[in-house]
């Protein structure tokens, strides 16, 4: 697995190399990893450039565009791999937020997890969330939604690198796929137009999307409000904002800016436990969290689902893992459907006095 942080990395083993503060080069500075599912003491930080072989490799396995010349580093091949392993698995990918105190064990476990329940590769982006460290209660919350402020523009950066990768290898698949359709119909146009539509649904059948849990919506919040932000360009498939720990109160006049191939998608908990802790504990600043407030729902590119009445749900914070989805084939089967880039309202009911799809 592949884990991406803008937290400090130190000169240590295992998960005692994560920091729980912001890369000492800034928040902004990315750093990539690749981590050992089987063994966590064996976490390798990647940042070697490229050699003009290594990119020549890459060029001509995976058909791309590149000037070998140019420098360009180790997360071109972790992205090559990456996407060619969902494409031989029949996977997707899933781009993975988290929320409040979360450390890098934690964040692992669920990326885990969420690898064994449905058809995904997760990417983990974790940010230092560390439930401010020497503070606890309300101090401690208060802490981490500055450093989800501050993790902001390392979002968006992951985000447009997620982009630029992807286009790059489209592109180079694209190209190659218009030699071989312009071979079979050299003269007709409008079938080659169709062929090649047809070979590039079958070869480009990976879906990327995008996981935003708790307080790692207020990190995507903050992310897209620029408006150069990559979030505003058109990346992911789905995108599911799930317990959402942000405003309910003038949600859509931020979430109308962000574009989707396919959905964006706010799941709801009205009885969630750590929401209404949330809402309550910092003091009167806080409004109701969008993701446990049925009222106001009305950003209109956004499908508003709510788990509230399902079986096992209850208070819980994380509904798209542990007992909730091992006992419940409903929302297990409402989750692989977002995840994995599908139209998870259609097998839903509607309801128009909320704005909401229930099961």
């Amino acid at each position: 697995m592949y884990i991406i942080t803008n937290r400090k990395i130190r000169d240590e083993h295992g998960l005692a190399k994560f920091g729980k503060e912001p890369n000492a080069a800034g928040p902004n500075e990315l750093r990539l990893l690749e981590v050992n599912d089987a063994d966590l003491s064996d976490i390798k930080l990647l940042e070697d450039e490229l050699s003009v072989s290594e990119k020549d490799n890459l060029k001509t396995k995976f058909k791309i565009e590149l000037d070998v010349q140019k420098p360009w580093y180790r997360s071109l091949e972790v992205a090559c791999n990456l996407f060619d392993q969902a494409r031989r698995q029949k996977k997707h990918i899933l781009l993975f937020v988290h929320g409040y105190n979360n450390d890098v064990g934690d964040v692992l476990k669920t990326a885990r997890e969420l690898q064994k329940k449905y058809k995904v590769l997760v990417v983990p982006f974790t940010w230092p969330a560390n439930g401010g460290g020497p503070l606890s209660g309300t101090a401690a919350y208060l802490s981490d939604k500055e450093d989800a402020r501050v993790s902001a523009t390392a979002l968006s950066r992951t985000v447009d690198k997620i982009g630029h990768y992807h286009a790059l290898l489209t592109a180079g698949l694209r190209a190659d796929l218009s030699k071989k359709v312009k071979a079979k119909h050299p003269e007709n146009s409008d079938a080659a137009r169709a062929l090649l539509n047809r070979m590039l649904s079958k070869e480009c059948s990976v879906n990327i999307s995008l996981l935003c849990h708790s307080m790692g919506n207020y990190v995507f919040k903050h992310a897209s409000i620029p408006s150069h932000s990559a979030l505003r360009t058109l990346i992911f498939d789905n995108i599911a904002m799930v317990a959402a720990d942000v405003n309910n109160p003038g949600h859509s006049q931020w979430l109308h800016n962000i574009p989707t191939r396919n959905r964006l998608y706010v799941v709801i908990n009205e009885n969630d436990g750590a929401l209404k802790w949330s809402r309550r504990k910092p003091g009167e600043e806080q409004l109701a969290r969008l993701g446990h407030y049925l009222k106001n729902l009305d950003a209109d590119n956004a499908y508003y689902i709510d788990v509230t009445r399902n079986r096992g749900v209850r208070d819980d914070h994380s509904y798209f893992k542990g007992s909730v989805v091992n006992q419940n084939a409903t929302v297990k089967k409402l989750f692989s459907q977002i995840f994995e880039g599908e139209d998870a309202e259609k097998s839903l009911d509607y309801h128009p006095d909320l704005n909401v799809y229930r099961s």
